[in-house]
């Protein structure tokens, strides 16, 4: 997330010295204490309102910068794990901005409370910008979702879908339309750790992700255990009649051209082998099964 603003102190939060006064930060494990007494606090507030000197800006924005990281430490319990921290604070730190440009000493009200609301707002509205699923979406992904939860409640087991459509004022068709609109999919990361656990150790989504398209190991044992057992009591021509024509899918025609016979003989001799592994197969059919 990048934007465009005014230069902003770092946000570790110590204490800034300005030329007659400091203004510590907030603490970073309570936000709602008061490091500084309020006189200076106000002092600072009047002086840059009355000036907008960019270092008056700056000790206020470090000095709540805490406020920032605990809002977005709260917001990120709910939100999936491919969000990250700095994002939503980076957010925050604008809201902050917003806020100290926008705060006006006269109404008589604390700026935390004013803060708190743009701040969270602005991380929110970072997070829809971000959402590539539409808002309309989401809505309706909602109203569904209340409207089978008060059904469960209501009668103690699933809705049907007839029930649905009639607790959202809907014809069923329109229902099957709504729920269907509602369903988008959801993206997640194949770099996110398999397991909740942040261990170095610990194996991430691509790692074990199956490869459809890859050869099953077990399998290509077993073929080839079989094609060992199949192929022992052969000659070498026929063993090679047999992969070429089961296991290359070559034609007889093309096989015969390889071994120099012809057609016919290939497929005699085709037909002869099959009829001894068929007597094989049946005189060792148990100790295969075993």
């Amino acid at each position: 997330m990048i934007r465009d603003s005014k230069t902003v102190s770092s946000p570790t939060p110590v204490a800034l010295e300005s030329k007659d006064r400091v203004v510590a930060p907030i603490g970073a494990t309570t936000p709602t204490d008061t490091a500084a007494p309020t006189s200076e606090v106000d002092d600072v507030w009047r002086d840059y309102k009355r000036t907008g000197g960019e270092e008056l800006r700056n000790q206020l924005i470090v000095r709540y910068l805490p406020l920032v990281r605990y809002i977005s430490e709260r917001l990120l319990m709910s939100l999936p794990k491919s969000i990250e921290l700095e994002d939503l604070q980076s957010a925050g730190v604008f809201g902050l901005m917003d806020a100290i440009d926008g705060f006006d000493l006269e109404r008589g009200i604390k700026f935390k409370t004013y803060c708190t609301t743009r701040i969270r707002g602005s991380i929110l509205d970072e997070l829809r910008s971000q959402d590539w699923v539409p808002r309309l979406v989401r809505l309706k992904a909602h109203q569904i979702s209340k409207a089978e939860h008060s059904l469960e409640v209501e009668l103690g087991r699933t809705p049907t879908a007839f029930e649905m459509a009639r607790k959202l004022g809907v014809s069923l068709d329109e229902y099957g339309a709504l729920r269907e609109a509602s369903s988008a999919r959801t993206i997640f990361s194949l770099s996110e750790k398999w397991e909740d656990n942040d261990d170095d150790d610990s194996l991430s989504k691509i790692e074990v992700i199956e490869d459809r398209a890859s050869v099953d190991p077990a399998e290509s044992l077993s073929q080839r255990d079989v094609l060992n057992a199949i192929t022992r009591s052969l000659s070498k021509k026929e063993k090679l009649i047999v992969i070429m024509y089961y296991y290359e899918g070559l034609t007889m025609r093309e096989i015969g051209d390889i071994l120099n016979l012809t057609e016919s003989r290939v497929c005699q001799i085709h037909s002869n082998v099959m009829l001894r592994l068929k007597g094989l197969f049946n005189a060792k059919q148990n100790t295969l099964l075993m």
